[in-house]
């Protein structure tokens, strides 16, 4: 039997013990609770105060509380004959479609306002930037056309430094703001070395060896990365594939199999199948953590020790390492740290963890009990690319709904809707169908939109790295954006100090309203130390890099 099969009918044994099933969703459980229940009701055995009763009249399961609180789902009948596991199988983008090339943003009016962002590289060895894509040595002819359809005509500050270091062969962990041209900051050079020393690709029928792994927190955004990948690399003889939650498993078992250069991932799948054996780390070269602070948060750090720490993933020593966000905390730093070799260069484009100068951010003073009102008014001037970030999976479906009833087409996407319903809710705002997305954290990292001309946060995050990153849905490579935020006091208090330094660093107007908020928190200066917002390389601080050079 197939490991992964085999696997799954071990955890349907008649002798499973329920309460201990793991990585099963509440239909399954409810399922299994029927099953015993007409076995023991069969053999007259009084019923076990975990299992359900059934109400005849209504043929409605009524459930142990106990099991219904260890389930994220509301409370509503199930299709028992449904399959468990999603059957949903993704297009395949086509390869030899050009219009591949036409979903990218182009540079905006501030796109040369870039050139004056200060960058800082700390670490040993440091080569020198790029100033044009042409001035790489060794690109193939391939490559350099796959470049120019993308419409890359000048490198970003983020490219200029990250792609020489990373084709040095040399560790990096760095920041940009949002919408700075990071993902291609480490594909194009992995591509390039990719071709330059090209190896044989390792695979049989039972498992594949990636030669790239590339992890990133949500499935929208590892999709996306995807995207810029076959970009690159089409027709110069890479393979790559994404493998993420919310879809068939042996689907994606089989293209696995069939081998890839480059592998783009969510934790949670890319465990499943390490877990089984279809995935080996032995011919790993570059591994890449993607928004490395959520994915070094508490929630996704132990699925990425587990990839880490496999028995086949090569060391520090024998592989290249890349971590970058938008958002870069101290705390993130000193977990990161481990993960890379200790001569790693540490690379910093403009204030860390600061907003793009480029986004216009407004703020309204609410409470819960307007927040609606000022939406629509708010939308009334202009619904269109506009992305509304809630804190609750069951507010996004609400608001979207009832901003649908006042006459704004909208839509939803969060983590417990399937993921061909996210798939089609992000195409569908992606192609004009619907003005608005209600979105949860779920699209706040990485996503780049074309059409995202504002973004409202009804509800506030609970970080200020958070709220950075949503705002940067817009506002991406010089192009302007607005960003508005409904800040309620009584929610939103242990904002204040953060939103005042991130309006202060951007050189953004502070409402009076706010700055009365901060004096009445003791905020004393809005301007005192706001540049080092964020933090800057930790082994600053302890004496422990040599160098540190600014351009």
């Amino acid at each position: 039997m197939d490991p992964l099969n085999e696997s799954i009918a071990n955890e349907t044994s008649k002798n499973e013990d329920i309460s201990k099933t793991k990585g099963r969703g509440r239909g399954y459980l409810i399922k299994r609770m029927s099953q015993r229940l007409s076995i023991e009701k069969s053999e007259n055995l009084s019923s076990s105060p975990i299992l359900p009763t059934q109400n005849i009249k209504n043929n409605v399961m009524v459930h142990n509380q106990d099991l219904v609180n260890k389930s994220c789902f509301q409370d509503y009948e199930y299709d028992y004959e449904k399959p468990v596991r999603s059957t949903y199988i993704p297009p395949e983008p086509n390869e030899n479609d050009e219009s591949i090339y036409e979903d990218g943003i182009s540079s905006g009016i501030h796109f040369e306002k870039f050139n004056d962002i200060e960058v800082k590289v700390n670490g040993k060895n440091i080569p020198e930037p790029i100033e044009s894509f042409e001035t790489l040595n060794n690109v193939s002819e391939k490559l350099m056309e796959n470049i120019k359809k993308c419409n890359f005509l000048k490198p970003t500050p983020i490219q200029k430094y990250s792609i020489p270091i990373i084709l040095s062969g040399i560790d990096l962990m760095a920041t940009a703001q949002t919408g700075s041209g990071k993902t291609v900051a480490y594909v194009l050079p992995i591509v390039q070395k990719l071709l330059m020393d090209p190896q044989i690709l390792v695979k049989d029928s039972l498992h594949s060896e990636p030669q790239v792994v590339i992890m990133a927190p949500t499935r929208e955004l590892a999709v996306q990365i995807k995207m810029v990948v076959l970009k690159l690399t089409r027709g110069t003889g890479i393979s790559s594939f994404v493998c993420y939650g919310g879809t068939l498993v042996s689907h994606q078992k089989d293209k696995i199999l069939k081998g890839c250069h480059i592998l783009v991932a969510t934790p949670g799948r890319l465990n499943e199948f390490v877990q089984h054996g279809f995935i080996t780390f032995s011919s790993v070269r570059f591994f890449v953590l993607d928004e490395v602070d959520r994915m070094l948060d508490i929630d996704s750090k132990p699925d990425i020790d587990k990839i880490l720490d496999h028995f086949s993933m090569p060391s520090v020593m024998n592989r290249q390492t890349i971590m970058l966000s938008a958002t870069l905390p101290d705390a993130t730093q000193h977990l990161a740290k481990y993960y890379l070799n200790k001569n790693y260069l540490f690379l910093a484009v403009g204030i860390i963890s600061s907003a793009s100068k480029d986004i216009k951010q407004n703020f309204y003073m609410v409470n819960r009990f307007n927040k609606r009102e000022i939406l629509c008014n708010i939308l009334k001037k202009g619904s269109v690319g506009t992305i509304v970030f809630v804190k609750q999976k069951w507010t996004a479906d609400f608001l979207a709904t009832y901003l649908c009833e006042k006459h704004f087409p909208s839509t939803s996407i969060h983590g417990d809707r399937l993921q061909d319903q996210r798939e089609i809710a992000l195409n569908d705002f992606r192609n004009g169908k619907m003005n608005v997305l209600v979105a949860t954290t779920v699209a706040s990292r990485g996503l780049d939109i074309k059409c995202v001309n504002h973004v409202i946060n009804y509800d506030m995050p609970q970080e200020i790295e958070e709220y950075v990153q949503r705002i940067g849905r817009t506002g991406r490579l010089g192009n302007q954006g607005i960003a508005t935020s409904l800040f309620d006091p009584d929610e939103d208090y242990l904002l204040i100090d953060p939103i005042i330094k991130t309006l202060a660093s951007a050189n953004q107007e502070i409402p009076k309203w706010l700055l009365q908020l901060g004096r009445e928190a003791k905020f004393n200066d809005v301007k005192d130390d706001f540049d080092k917002f964020g933090g800057s390389d930790i082994r600053i601080l302890s004496g422990s890099v040599d160098e540190c050079e600014e351009w």
